[in-house]
């Protein structure tokens, strides 16, 4: 057999050409070419021969997975690796190693992630010994102590989670910190105390703050410009707080873009300029793109990683946030602080307990929680249409009033109040239909395309813009007729709508879209029927993108279904990842 039913064109041609190339090529390593190319299609490192259901809805026809490996070992387009951790050859496509398929460049931007993490977190930020001498160290770079009287007013006794405070003091010692932690935990005020520390003692370090789409990057920047002015109400030194950095940029963008390549203008032979750098939503970033900002970072700088690791993984391959936080757990030698106490939500609801519910599949706590209405939950049990629901006019009530306003800040700033979430695209209870459904309800069946108070996501990156995947945009009508606004450093930004990069409507909007966006109020419809996309992974990240109130509307059965399921991806890293601190770490 040398296809599969679930293979896409491209991955079945992937094979074709092994054959064609090779007429002895046996049918099990085309078929192995296909599946390793599909499996990073939907979402993984790596082909696992021996849990193809991972990859595939139907495994049947897959060989069994001994015979498969066997059949792979012999095969010239195969490097089977058993030991060490070389570059697999350039002149072979597929790479077997560790039980594990890949194809052969996402295997190599494994093995060169987990060098040069290994690599950061072997070097420490050494302070003075009592005699004045360093500390040892090979990959040791002199660091100043902290400001012991900065430090007690940022973190007097009991008023913080102390785990906040211990994650500064590991930020003057690690060159890799992971600082992990659910939603509203304090990661970004934790970031704004850890700044104003490193600055105090280092004035002219070089800081850059980043995350994978332009909406994340814009909430870190909001959330940590936050945090500047309550310390400044605290008495901290305003010259200091001027100094912390007001911006974020995306991973992109900071990286450098190259037009029409997948490389960027920073890599190992280009650092980055910076000293210090900070990534936020880091369960967002994909194995590609971790690798190459990794490798960008200089050998002296310092990397910070924030995230959740129980959040839905990155949209392209690789769960590697995960991976990491795994190999930490395991004795990597990575330094984590996970942050444990929720801030974000209101008094008005309450969150937590069904959170955790969730996060650890428990449908049946989950469902007793949600049926039992704490505050600010709404379960609407089998409910399959959300503007069906004895709630529409609740639920379209902040896009009436969106309509009602003709400035942009003040539209803008409206137009995170409500969102509905779906796990799927398609379908009656998919984004696009729902969008359609909801845009009818407020502008008409005869609407303009771009009507006034219509809500804009961009789904692509444009540096001729400006504006990146994740931005959010609201349509005004003014005396030149519709313009798009999107936010801006120095205000809202105008486009006219036909200029724009590719977009879609925003009132409803996928699961995964709205990762590193919150919302006052989120409605989470179901599909009818389960479906792969479920998981306990998307249900946990759609219900903490609220601040204020949630609804959950779908049936028991769908729930328990969604639940029971684990986002699970094929990797290594975190196994490699134990390997290599084992080991010397290469440059």
């Amino acid at each position: 057999m040398s296809s599969h039913p679930e293979l896409r064109t491209v991955d079945a041609e992937l094979g074709a050409l092994l054959r064609r190339l090779d007429p002895d090529t046996p049918p099990q390593v085309a078929l192995a070419a296909g599946l390793a190319s599909l499996a990073v299609a939907r979402g993984h490192a790596a082909f696992d021969p021996a849990r193809p259901q991972l990859a595939l809805d139907d495994p049947a026809g897959v060989p069994d997975a001994a015979a498969f490996v066997d059949a792979l070992a012999g095969s010239r387009w195969v490097d089977a690796i058993d030991e060490g951790d070389r570059a697999a050859a350039p002149d072979r496509p597929l790479v077997l190693e560790r039980g594990l398929l890949y194809l052969r460049r996402y295997r190599e931007y494994e093995r060169r992630l987990a060098q040069r993490l290994a690599r950061l977190a072997r070097r420490r930020l050494a302070r003075p010994a009592a005699d004045g001498a360093p500390q040892p160290d090979l990959f040791a770079t002199p660091a100043p102590a902290y400001d012991r009287a900065l430090f007690e007013r940022l973190f007097p006794p009991g008023a913080h989670d102390p785990h906040q405070a211990e994650a500064v003091r590991r930020a003057f010692d690690e060159g890799l910190l992971l600082i992990t932690g659910g939603p509203g935990t304090g990661k970004t005020t934790t970031i704004a105390r850890l700044l104003a520390l490193r600055l105090q003692a280092k004035r002219d370090l070089r800081i850059a703050l980043a995350a994978p789409t332009g909406r994340a990057a814009e909430r870190m920047a909001e959330s940590l410009r936050a945090a500047r002015e309550r310390l400044r109400a605290d008495g901290v030194d305003p010259a200091l707080l001027d100094a912390l950095p007001a911006e974020a940029s995306t991973v992109h963008r900071l990286l450098g873009t190259i037009p029409d390549s997948p490389r960027f203008r920073h890599d190992a032979d280009h650092p980055l300029p910076y000293d210090l750098i900070v990534v936020d939503e880091a369960s967002m970033v994909d194995l590609p793109l971790m690798c190459k900002l990794v490798e960008a970072v200089a050998d002296d700088a310092q990397l910070v990683l924030l995230g959740d690791r129980d959040q839905l993984p990155s949209v392209e391959a690789g769960d590697v946030l995960a991976a990491i936080v795994d190999a930490a757990e395991a004795g990597a030698g990575i330094a984590r602080v996970h942050l444990r106490r929720g801030w974000r939500q209101a008094e008005s609801l309450e969150l937590a307990p069904l959170a955790d519910a969730v996060r650890a599949g428990d449908a049946d706590t989950a469902l007793a929680l949600l049926r039992a209405a704490p505050a600010g939950v709404a379960f609407h049990e089998d409910v399959p249409d959300p503007l069906a629901a004895p709630g529409r006019e609740a639920l379209l009530e902040p896009w009436r009033a969106l309509m009602r306003l003709e400035d942009p800040a003040e539209a803008l700033a409206l137009a995170t109040r409500a969102r509905v979430l779906t796990a799927l695209r398609d379908g009656p209870q998919g984004a696009n239909t729902l969008n359609a459904r909801i845009e009818e309800a407020l502008a008409g069946a005869q609407r303009e395309t771009y009507f006034h108070g219509r809500l804009l996501l961009i789904v692509e990156n444009s540096y001729r813009h400006g504006l990146f995947n994740g931005d959010l945009g609201v349509c005004l009508r003014d005396g030149d007729g519709i313009t798009a606004w999107f936010a801006g450093a120095d205000g809202p930004r105008g486009f006219h709508p036909g200029a724009l990069p590719a977009h879609a409507s925003a009132f409803a909007m996928t699961v995964h879209k709205a990762q590193g966006s919150e919302f006052d109020t989120v409605w989470l419809q179901l599909p009818r029927q389960d479906a792969r996309p479920l998981s306990r992974e998307l249900v946990y990240t759609a219900l903490t993108r609220t601040r204020r109130a949630l609804h959950v509307a779908g049936s028991a059965a769908v729930l328990r279904a969604a639940l029971s399921r684990h986002a699970e991806r094929v990797s290594g890293l975190a196994a490699r990842l134990l390997d290599t601190a084992r080991g010397p770490a290469r440059p």
